[in-house]
């Protein structure tokens, strides 16, 4: 009886870890940009239907959550939403591109300036000027006509693809761009929204609504003035609707930084026979959800580069 009763636990005890070792096959954990989140939710639910054995567990929390958490192998697969750097590859980060976004400087739409803003824009030097100089602290000092109006300047306080994305474009990194901190991408596009003095930047799914193409209540683009010649041309004001903005992108009239190519990364090439499917089949047939979820597809040339990659 004690041998019956001792080979029943064994026999249990061996099911359990099948049971426990499929069901860890079958899911597929992701965190990190919220950049990528809304597509990534968008390829999960539209993958699972022709695999309803896969489970997803995805999270956001920045760009550098999901680097840490891929190199620490916490998560199968790290959302990630800036230029990979040495430092990463050197601690073996395995990464493909995936499609591509952008990072859009925004304001409140209560903004007293926002007519003069859209006619004249603001070029590169004064978004580094108040962002990272911190030499234009106030409204009048780019439009001197307007009575005074100091400029609230917000930006992200947690370490993410956007605010390093942004800095670039600026010539700096996320750690020189000041204003008060505001953690995720949602956060910061309501607090400028509420702040009709402030300033700030957001991803282009943060700003817009996907299924409207209208931008979310409460929340404007600035334009931006490449040319510097004080004056929006009518090639540079392209943010009225979504759509005007990714064709901006996708041909480059609005150019990288601060647009720029999405990517799964990991701690060295994925094993999992699970992951390595769904990548393949994000870089192929899940390429047509790209523009329907509100992103720019990348070229069919990197689509096959990668690809090659998870071979």
């Amino acid at each position: 009886m004690k041998h019956s009763i001792l080979f029943l636990c064994v026999v249990l005890i061996v099911f359990s870890g099948c049971v426990s070792k499929e069901k860890k096959e079958n899911t597929i954990s992701l965190s990190g940009a919220f950049a990528l989140y809304p597509m990534v939710i968008k390829w999960s639910e539209a993958y699972k239907k022709d695999h309803q054995d896969i489970r997803f567990n995805i999270s956001g929390g920045g760009a550098g959550k999901g680097m840490a958490d891929a190199l620490s192998g916490s998560v199968d697969l790290g959302m990630f939403s800036r230029e990979i750097v040495s430092e990463e590859k050197n601690q073996g980060v395995w990464w493909v591109g995936l499609c591509k976004d952008a990072v859009l400087p925004t304001i409140s739409e209560e903004n007293p300036y926002l007519p003069l803003i859209k006619r004249r824009g603001i070029t590169q030097k004064e978004f580094t000027a108040i962002f990272i100089e911190g030499t234009l602290k106030d409204w009048s000092q780019l439009f001197p006509e307007m009575k005074a109006g100091a400029i609230q300047v917000y930006t992200r306080s947690d370490a993410c693809g956007a605010a390093e994305t942004w800095g670039q474009y600026l010539g700096g990194k996320q750690e020189d761009l000041s204003g008060i901190g505001i953690h995720g991408d949602p956060g910061l596009a309501d607090a400028v929204a509420k702040d009709k003095l402030s300033i700030g930047y957001n991803n282009t799914a943060y700003v817009y609504d996907i299924n409207t193409g209208k931008k979310h209540p409460g929340l404007e683009v600035i334009p931006v003035d490449f040319n510097e010649n004080g004056v929006i041309d009518p090639e540079e004001m392209f943010y009225d609707t979504f759509d005007s903005v990714l064709q901006a992108i996708a041909i480059g009239t609005y150019p990288s930084p601060p647009a720029r190519e999405l990517y799964f990364v990991s701690k060295g090439k994925p094993e999992k026979e699970s992951v390595i499917d769904f990548i393949r089949w994000t870089l192929t047939t899940g390429q047509q959800y790209v523009k329907e979820a509100g992103y720019v597809p990348i070229s069919q040339e990197k689509i096959d580069h990668y690809l090659k990659t998870i071979e």
